[in-house]
C-alpha cells in the first residue's frame, strides 16, 4: 500500500526544526544532506546556502517526516500562508498530550487539545517554526 510522508520547506532553519522534532518524537535521522553536497560546476551553490539542508529525514512510526531549506535565490517560503497541516494519530490520550505539549511549545495553539464533539481527543496548533499540526486520539479508530 502507498505511504504518505510529509515534506516541509524551511527558510534556513530546517536543521534546528528537525532537532526540535527529534527531541519530541525520538529516533535518529535517516539522512542529512546539505546543499554543498550537491555542488558542482554544473550546479553551483551560493556560499550563503552551502550549509543549508538539501534533505533531512526523521522516521516517525511507519512514516518519515522530511524537509529542506529553500535556497535564498528561490525566495522565502511564506510559512504563515501555508495552510497544510501534519496530522498525528496518537495511540493514547497520554501520547496525544505529550506530542501536543512538546510540539506546541513556543508556538500558537489554534485549538487546545480536549475531547471533541465528534468523539476523539483533538487539538491544533502552529509550532514555533510556522508548521501546522493536528493531534488526534480516537479510541474507536483502529487504523
Amino acid at each position: 500500500m502507498a505511504q504518505i510522508n510529509p515534506y516541509i520547506n524551511f527558510n534556513g532553519n530546517a536543521e534546528e526544526a528537525f532537532h526540535f522534532y527529534k527531541s519530541v518524537f525520538g529516533g535518529e535521522f535517516l539522512r542529512v544532506m546539505r546543499l554543498k553536497d550537491l555542488s558542482s560546476p554544473e550546479f553551483p551553490v551560493a556560499e550563503q546556502d552551502a550549509n543549508k539542508i538539501l534533505h533531512i529525514a526523521l522516521p516517525i512510526g511507519t512514516n518519515i517526516l522530511m524537509g529542506n531549506d529553500v535556497p535564498e535565490s528561490l525566495g522565502p517560503v511564506n510559512e504563515n500562508e501555508n495552510r497544510s497541516k501534519i496530522a498525528i494519530s496518537a495511540e493514547s490520550k497520554e501520547e496525544a498530550d505529550k506530542l501536543f505539549n512538546g510540539l506546541s511549545a513556543g508556538g500558537q495553539i489554534e485549538m487546545p487539545i480536549a475531547d471533541s464533539p465528534w468523539g476523539s481527543y483533538f487539538g491544533m496548533f502552529r509550532d514555533k517554526y510556522g508548521i501546522e499540526w493536528m493531534v488526534d486520539y480516537d479510541p474507536n479508530f483502529k487504523g
